[in-house]
C-alpha cells in the first residue's frame, strides 16, 4: 500500500506504516514509522494531517502524520470484514471492507471515527475511489459496482460493470474509471453516466 502527498510517501510495510521523503525521487529517505499495528497495512490514503489505513481484520486506523518523523495512531474502528482499501473525500473515510462491502466512516472526530452506513456489495471489496458523490469499488468477482454516497448514511449501488476476472483496485480520473482486473490486465470504464457505466 503507498500514498503520496506532498513530498511523502506514505507506505504499508507489513504491519507499519512507513513515511518517506521523496523531495528527492532518486534518494527516498525514511523519516518515521509507526510502532506496529494490529493488523497487515493493506489500504493507505492521506488527507490533511493524517492518514487511513486499512488494516485488514484490525479495521481503519487513523494515524497522525503531522510530525512525519512521529507517526501515531491516534484513532481506529474496527470493520466487521477484512479491510482491504481505503479512500478519504470530507469528513468521510470510505473502506473497502471484503465480505462486508464498503463502509463509511466518519472521521470528523479522528480520536473517534464511527460507521455511520453501509452497503454489503455482492463480492469481495477490495479497493475504492471516491469521486464527486460516488464511491467505486473493486469488487472482485463482481467486477466495478458504483455506489451513490451524496446520503452517506444510506449509501445505494446505481450502477456496476461486470469485469472479466478480479476486480482489485480502482482510480478514478475525470469521467474514466481504471480498473486492475487481475490476468484481464487494465480496464478502462467511461462512468460521465454513473448509472451506466461502460467499457
Amino acid at each position: 500500500a503507498v500514498a503520496v502527498e506532498g513530498r511523502y510517501a506514505y507506505v504499508g510495510v507489513g504491519p507499519r506504516l512507513v513515511v518517506l521523503d521523496v523531495a528527492d525521487p532518486a534518494r527516498p529517505v525514511e523519516v518515521g514509522r509507526t510502532d506496529v499495528l494490529p493488523g497487515v497495512v493493506e489500504g493507505v490514503a492521506v488527507s490533511g494531517s493524517y492518514a487511513y489505513v486499512a488494516d485488514g481484520y484490525e479495521g481503519l486506523r487513523v494515524i497522525d502524520v503531522s510530525d512525519p518523523a512521529s507517526p501515531r495512531e491516534v484513532g481506529f474502528v474496527d470493520t466487521p470484514g477484512y479491510a482491504s482499501g481505503v479512500a478519504v473525500s470530507g469528513s468521510y473515510a470510505y473502506v473497502a471492507d471484503g465480505d462486508s462491502g464498503l463502509r463509511v466512516i466518519d472521521v470528523s472526530d479522528p480520536a473517534s471515527p464511527r460507521e455511520v452506513g453501509f452497503v454489503d456489495t455482492p463480492g469481495w471489496a477490495e479497493g475504492v475511489a471516491v469521486a464527486g458523490s460516488y464511491a467505486y469499488v473493486a469488487d472482485g468477482w463482481s467486477g466495478l459496482r458504483v455506489i451513490d454516497v451524496s446520503d452517506p448514511a444510506s449509501p445505494r449501488e446505481v450502477g456496476l460493470v461486470d469485469t472479466p476476472d478480479w476486480a482489485y483496485d480502482v482510480a478514478v480520473a475525470g469521467s474514466y474509471a481504471y480498473v486492475a482486473d487481475g490476468d484481464s490486465g487494465l480496464r478502462v470504464i467511461d462512468v460521465s453516466d454513473p448509472a451506466s457505466p461502460r467499457e
